[in-house]
């Protein structure tokens, strides 16, 4: 992970937006938390561990997040940032419908190379942390480039008219319930977790076309 996609911000009230970057020692501590939270859950992830994992003092966590939120929300700016950047580098062709399933795929892509920001952007593995409200504006971003995709199926005539965001809703919702499923599978249920993905966000687009 490079420092240039990571964006400081903090539950302070830095805006998300801000173009601040982290430096070696704040991408060291961000790598050290992930790996705590992945390994030994958030009961774990505490100020001191987080440091001490780093090879470094408990002082250069607060000087660069504030506290232990601090380091969660920059995970969770760090998760919707690639994962914003996933579905926005998928190229438009002239079929908005394949750009649209190229879109959900980076979607699914991104949880699976990365379960642990996955689980903090969605799933609440760090139960008492609440994202700031510049952090929740930044993460419906992502909401907004599937409501251009699907608004671009719109304007071509492939599917009815209708909220874009509303049908962005339905398709995160289809995309989220099989990419949580198969995360929280064993590996021993004979399913083909890509498959069962690709077919049932294929179904849900043709349910929301003309």
């Amino acid at each position: 992970m490079t420092s240039a996609i990571l964006r400081a911000a903090s539950v302070a009230g830095v805006s998300a937006a801000t173009v601040n970057r982290l430096d070696d020692v704040g991408v060291a501590l961000l790598a050290a938390a992930s790996q705590l939270l992945a390994a030994e859950g958030p009961s774990a992830l505490t100020v001191r561990r987080i440091a001490a994992d780093a090879g470094m003092s408990t002082m250069n966590v607060y000087s660069r997040f504030g506290s232990k939120d601090g380091v969660v929300e920059q995970l969770f700016l760090q998760g919707f940032d690639l994962l914003a950047h996933g579905m926005s580098s998928t190229d438009e062709t002239g079929d908005p419908i394949a750009d649209l399933t190229a879109c959900g795929q980076s979607y699914r892509r991104f949880a699976i190379e990365h379960p642990t920001l996955y689980a903090v952007m969605f799933n609440r593995v760090v139960p008492d942390f609440v994202p700031s409200p510049p952090a929740q504006e930044f993460a419906l971003g992502t909401l907004g480039l599937l409501a251009r995709r699907l608004q671009r199926a719109m304007d071509a005539g492939m599917m009815r008219p209708a909220d874009a965001h509303h049908f962005a809703a339905i398709v995160w919702s289809t995309c989220h319930g099989v990419i949580s499923l198969e995360l929280a599978q064993d590996g021993r249920t004979p399913v083909d977790w890509q498959q069962v993905f690709t077919d049932a966000t294929q179904a849900v687009v043709l349910g929301l076309g003309r």
